[in-house]
């Protein structure tokens, strides 16, 4: 039977459920039909491993179908950048000092020269940091150059060159070539012979 199945099993996907007994059976959460027990278990286990983390959190990657399935039903456990944090973590890089450090230098921003790079790792991990071709640029960066981008196009639809948007920018080529690979990269802008035309994520005001 199905409650047999599901028993013996913890956890079966909808699928392979319906192939061993052959009826169709509503989801418990995401694929999966499992017990309420089966279901409590895997989420104590999820809460206790990034309980112990702290507010440095789990890399969501490293979990398993069933236990992603068990975070998303828990109240005490987030997911934010690819990590799995308690829901009352305190990001402890939010104030680092290298994030004020780069957001004053914006589209020219200084080189991580004695940052631990760790910290350059983890800050990347959380998303306050992009890193592209050997530049580190502040998150904030990549959305002022989004802005700016969109009002180029809106001037010039059929493309902007990379020189216009250094002039827009104020910025060397050594910044200017980084900023627009990473666009390129988040679908923003797209590359069309010399020229940047908009792309599927362009934002619209």
């Amino acid at each position: 039977s199905i409650d047999r199945v599901v028993r013996e099993r913890g956890w079966v996907r909808v699928d392979d459920l319906e192939r061993l007994t052959g009826e169709v059976v509503a989801a418990t959460l995401g694929d999966w039909v499992t017990t309420p027990e089966a279901l409590a278990a895997t989420v104590e286990a999820v809460v206790s491993r990034v309980a112990a983390a702290g507010d440095i959190g789990v890399d969501l990657a490293v979990f398993d179908e069933r236990e992603r399935a068990a975070i998303e039903s828990s109240d005490d456990v987030v997911v934010e950048t690819g990590l799995v944090l308690p829901a009352d973590a305190v990001d402890p890089y939010v104030d680092h000092p290298f994030l004020a450090e780069l957001l004053d230098g914006g589209f020219a921003p200084s080189a991580p020269d004695g940052v631990d790079r760790n910290d350059i790792r983890e800050l990347a991990r959380r998303g306050h940091i992009v890193q592209r071709d050997g530049v580190v640029f502040h998150t904030a960066t990549i959305d002022a150059a989004a802005r700016i981008a969109a009002d180029l196009l809106a001037a010039t639809p059929a493309g902007f060159t990379v020189a216009a948007f250094r002039d827009a920018t104020g910025a060397s080529r050594k910044f200017v070539l980084p900023l627009v690979s990473e666009l390129d990269s988040r679908g923003i802008t797209r590359r069309r012979d010399d020229v940047r035309i908009a792309g599927p994520r362009l934002p619209v005001e």
